[in-house]
């Protein structure tokens, strides 16, 4: 893509249409915020209520892992990065979130499994065979450290990297994984990008654990890479342990927002080590190829499932739009941009977000709803549930206003030979 050579004129407009979208992402930012530090502290147990209600009611208090600790690692980031939210209040709800998940996340001490979900007062309810409750402990426990200096969260989230990283290069065993026989042996995508994406979390501004990390997020970039299939014309959520494609629906499966966000974590990537050839290449295969065949042409919005051969995908939510494949679409096009300064990738950035704060924004109570139908209308009215808390939405709108801000920054809006002024931002739309 090019957009070949523009003149003052063209450069002013967009000067003046990329400040009027960093004042609305900003100020959605505080909305967004506001909510959740308003209805979800709970000041008896510590942690976070996620299950809210349109106006913020709390309808159920169980607690989700994956949400506790993306919420201590959304607090402390925001803490860490913007001025006017670094203050008290945001840090202490974030140590005692923190502490909530030191105390309870694990299921049986010292073993390093974590809990799914728990009760409101920490018992636990629910494990998944699986390492992302590990992770978001993970991405918590480091940002705790970044923000108040204290030895033992990084100590914490060090010894479960290890961990987590056993699991996936070693033994499994610990997940509680049985082989069947007769299940095919699958790398879902989820892995190799959440590995990266805590490799990049515990990687900065730390010399030291990024050469520990190095050949693990070249190894995990290797990994994600192989779900390009089809002859470069298709990303699979699920390809085999070697690289190849799977039959059945489980092989056909796809999923646009999460190749988006895997395209946002190796395009990081890519800046970071300086590949300009990687860069192209995950511009084009994780960011314009899932977008464009993810697309809805007829209603706007990015479908939630897809199936590579057309087949109609069985699960009953495929055609919904939901709430973090379009933030994760603002994030990746927005870097595209920042770094290779391809005023196509803006313009589908303008796209998305366009759709995305018409159709996601609730004015009267502030967040976002979730769960669309296929035309844009609210499906399901609550503002988060199990999977869905102060995460998506309010990173979202970070990046997106640090990247802003960046790009306003420059003396002109031109493509870039070298993006390292990119914010450096751990790890998973505006005005008409």
């Amino acid at each position: 893509m090019s957009g070949g050579l523009r003149g003052p004129q063209d450069l002013e407009k967009e000067r003046k249409t990329l400040q009027a979208w960093k004042q609305r992402v900003e100020q959605e930012l505080d909305r967004v915020l506001a909510f959740w530090t308003k209805h979800s502290h709970d000041q008896e147990h510590g942690g976070f209520f996620t299950c809210l209600g349109h106006d913020g009611q709390v309808y159920d208090d169980l607690k989700y892992v994956w949400l506790q600790g993306r919420q201590v690692w959304m607090y402390c980031y925001l803490y860490r990065k913007f001025q006017r939210f670094h203050h008290s209040g945001l840090l202490d709800a974030a140590k005692a979130g923190g502490e909530f998940l030191l105390r309870y996340a694990r299921v049986a001490p010292p073993g390093k499994k974590c809990a799914f979900v728990l009760t409101r007062d920490g018992r636990p309810v629910k494990v998944q065979r699986t390492i992302f409750s590990e992770c978001f402990y993970t991405m918590a426990m480091n940002e705790l450290w970044r923000v108040t200096g204290e030895g033992h969260y990084q100590r914490e989230a060090v010894e479960m990297m290890d961990q987590i990283v056993r699991w996936v290069r070693e033994d499994q065993s610990g997940l509680g994984q049985p082989r069947l026989a007769g299940a095919p042996a699958v790398e879902p995508m989820a892995v190799p990008m959440m590995l990266l994406n805590l490799v990049e979390q515990l990687s900065e501004a730390d010399m030291e654990l990024a050469a520990q990390y190095a050949e693990l997020g070249n190894w995990c970039t290797q990994r994600l890479l192989q779900h390009v299939q089809r002859d470069g014309q298709a990303i699979l959520e699920n390809v085999s342990e070697d690289g190849k494609e799977l039959s059945g629906c489980l092989g056909r499966h796809q999923n646009p927002g999460h190749a988006l966000e895997a395209g946002w974590f190796l395009l990081r990537h890519s800046i970071q080590k300086g590949d300009l050839e990687l860069r192209a290449h995950i511009i084009d295969k994780f960011l314009l190829l899932p977008f464009h065949s993810g697309w809805d042409p007829e209603h706007g919005g990015l479908f939630y499932f897809q199936d590579v051969d057309d087949f109609c995908p069985t699960q009953l939510e495929w055609a919904m739009k939901l709430w973090w494949p379009h933030s994760e679409a603002m994030i990746a096009f927005l870097m595209g941009y920042s770094d290779s300064g391809d005023p196509a990738l803006l313009h589908l950035f303008y796209q998305v977000a366009e759709y995305t704060f018409r159709q996601f924004r609730d004015p009267e109570y502030g967040e976002w709803f979730g769960y669309l139908n296929r035309e844009g209308k609210v499906a399901l009215t609550i503002k988060g549930g199990p999977f869905k808390g102060c995460f998506h939405v309010p990173r979202c709108l970070a990046m997106c206003e640090e990247m802003l801000g960046v790009l306003l920054s420059r003396p002109a809006l031109e493509p870039v030979p070298d993006a390292r002024s990119l914010p450096a931002v751990p790890a998973r739309q505006g005005m008409e």
